[in-house]
């Protein structure tokens, strides 16, 4: 049986409904009109055309057809070019092998070009090191050998230092930097063994400098804050005083060079004496690629220098805390057992709060418990601690000390008439004087809150460009590895020290350098200062390869 249709529903109303409806459409129309003339009125009012009063209208009437014919024709012929190149698409689509010769060559010129312009970049960085610090030697009249407090012989590079005072009318001083990081004790020991030699400096940078160009206002604010323990840089006055003096009986301009193992604090010295981050700083080793030329004053010239190249027949922690993973290959946990096999391991456990352990494997385990290092599954990232580690042990807030030699002897590459050579034209008392205030100045850490190192003694070096070692294909793979790997554990290091300042900044070209230059200072054409110029403005593209060869 059919279901019968359901009628549909009727649209007829009473009246009073219909009413009430058309009244409420009213009150809204007129309620939108009062809001129409209070907003003003919106709608563009017709164009009324030229009036029949004006003069040559006819004239103006045709050149308003013309405009309008002329807009067409550019819009046709656009329309037109649009269908062409939707056409060339549909073509190049059905027929993905078919392109254009020209398009081709284009493309195969600018891939040659670039792969030359690699080629010459992508050179050997130890080779471009050791040019560039020959430059800085040859250029310098008085040369800053900056050493790490902490481990002061391991920072001397004999093969650097024979080179220097070889001609014997260079000056080498010793810096010894990051001196807050050992105990008062240890640094006064230091400084009377090393002094036997040649002047040395006791000298602390500052950490806490305002970047080049940007106001001092922020650092006032952030020194409210929070104030870094390693903001005041001691040592500087000693240092100017030491420098001043000499250029004042050399009688000319002189350029002081300022050289060094990796991650001692070159840089940072330049920018505590300049006052301002002028050059790259940062936590991780070997940021200074190039030589860079900074004005100190009228007659002194600042000249920073990439680090030395470690020798490969080095030990183990030598390489390890002298080398930048950048140029080695060197895998973490063979350096981290190095450096922890040469430590203490009594005042290691107090030191980062672990258990006993009896091999590094054990340390490391532990360690990375402590800091929260895991990885996928809850297992404790080994290989992550033992980068953090290195990280640590070769940045500037790990306290640690070593003991200096019980018997001094003079080194192999000296004898008394270069000692006293090299301190000629320097007012060694007042030297003593300005060290000692220095000590004083320098709040050092306790000697039971340190670990106790054992030192490997001096660390050999490569000066000579034949004299490094050709690398094979898979080392250089590995080392392009290891940076990037190295990469995270500086982010690591910036965490754990609390020190985002030292992150590296803008750095200043030679170029501004040399413009910075006071009219004073060009006395001299024959000094050292000229030689540099040249030799800027011709070897500029041999070795800058700061983009290829970044941490």
């Amino acid at each position: 049986m059919k279901r019968p249709k359901l009628k549909k529903s009727s649209k007829r109303m009473t009246c009073h409904k219909r009413y009430k409806i058309q009244k409420k459409v009213r009150e809204h129309h007129r309620k939108l009109r009062k809001e129409a003339k209070k907003r003003g009125r919106k709608k563009p009012r017709k164009d009324p055309g030229i009036p029949n009063s004006a003069p040559f209208k006819e004239a103006l009437l045709r050149e308003a057809e013309l405009r309008k014919q002329r807009l067409e024709e550019l819009k046709q012929q656009q329309k037109l070019e649009r269908q062409k190149e939707q056409d060339k698409k549909r073509k190049l689509e059905t027929n993905p092998g078919v392109e254009l010769s020209h398009k081709v060559l284009v493309k195969e010129e600018f891939g040659r070009s670039k792969a030359k312009k690699a080629k010459s970049s992508k050179q050997n960085p130890k080779k471009l090191y050791c040019q560039e610090l020959k430059k800085v030697i040859e250029a310098s009249d008085v040369v800053l050998e900056v050493l790490d407090a902490r481990d002061p012989l391991g920072c001397r590079c004999p093969q650097v230092e024979e080179a220097i005072v070889k001609g014997r009318q260079k000056r080498l001083v010793l810096v010894l930097n990051k001196s807050d990081l050992v105990p008062t004790e240890n640094l006064e020991n230091w400084l009377n063994y090393l002094k036997k030699e040649l002047p040395t400096v006791v000298f602390k940078a500052s950490t806490d400098l305002k970047d080049k160009g940007k106001r001092i206002k922020f650092v006032k604010e952030r020194k409210k804050v929070a104030p870094f323990k390693t903001e005041v840089c001691v040592g500087k006055e000693g240092l100017w005083k030491l420098l001043g003096g000499f250029q004042e009986i050399y009688g000319k301009a002189i350029c002081v060079g300022v050289i060094g193992f990796p991650n001692v604090g070159k840089s940072s010295i330049i920018n505590s004496l300049k006052q301002e981050r002028i050059c790259n700083v940062g936590v991780s080793m070997g940021l200074t690629r190039c030589m860079q030329v900074v004005p100190l004053d009228k007659q002194i010239t600042l000249i920073d220098s990439p680090g030395f190249i470690a020798s490969p027949l080095n030990s183990a922690s030598a390489l390890a805390l002298r080398s930048p993973a950048s140029i080695e290959v060197i895998k973490p946990m063979e350096a981290a057992s190095a450096i922890l096999s040469h430590a203490d391991a009594r005042q290691v456990v107090l030191k980062f709060t672990v258990p006993d352990f009896e091999n590094s494997l054990e340390f490391f385990t532990s360690f990375a418990q402590r800091r929260g290092l895991h990885q996928k599954g809850g297992s404790p990232n080994v290989e992550g601690a033992a980068k953090l580690l290195w990280s640590e042990w070769t940045g500037a807030s790990l306290g640690y000390y070593c003991h200096p030699p019980t018997s001094w002897t003079l080194s192999s590459h000296f004898n008394e008439s270069i000692v006293t050579d090299m301190k000629w034209g320097f007012n060694l008392e007042e030297l003593e004087k300005n060290n000692a205030r220095s000590i004083q100045a320098i709040k050092g850490p306790r000697l039971a809150g340190s670990i106790l190192f054992q030192s490997s003694g001096l660390t050999n070096g490569i000066i000579e460009e034949g004299d490094i070692p050709e690398e094979p294909l898979k080392q250089k793979e590995q080392k392009q590895e290891e940076g990037e790997d190295y990469g995270d554990v500086d982010t690591d290091q910036e965490s754990v020290d609390k020190e985002g300042d030292e992150k590296s900044s803008d750095t200043s070209p030679a170029e501004e350098a040399f413009e910075a230059v006071p009219k004073g200072s060009q006395a001299g054409e024959q000094s050292a200062l000229s030689f540099v110029m040249e030799k800027m403005t011709e070897e500029d593209d041999a070795y800058d390869f700061s983009t290829d060869y970044m941490l």
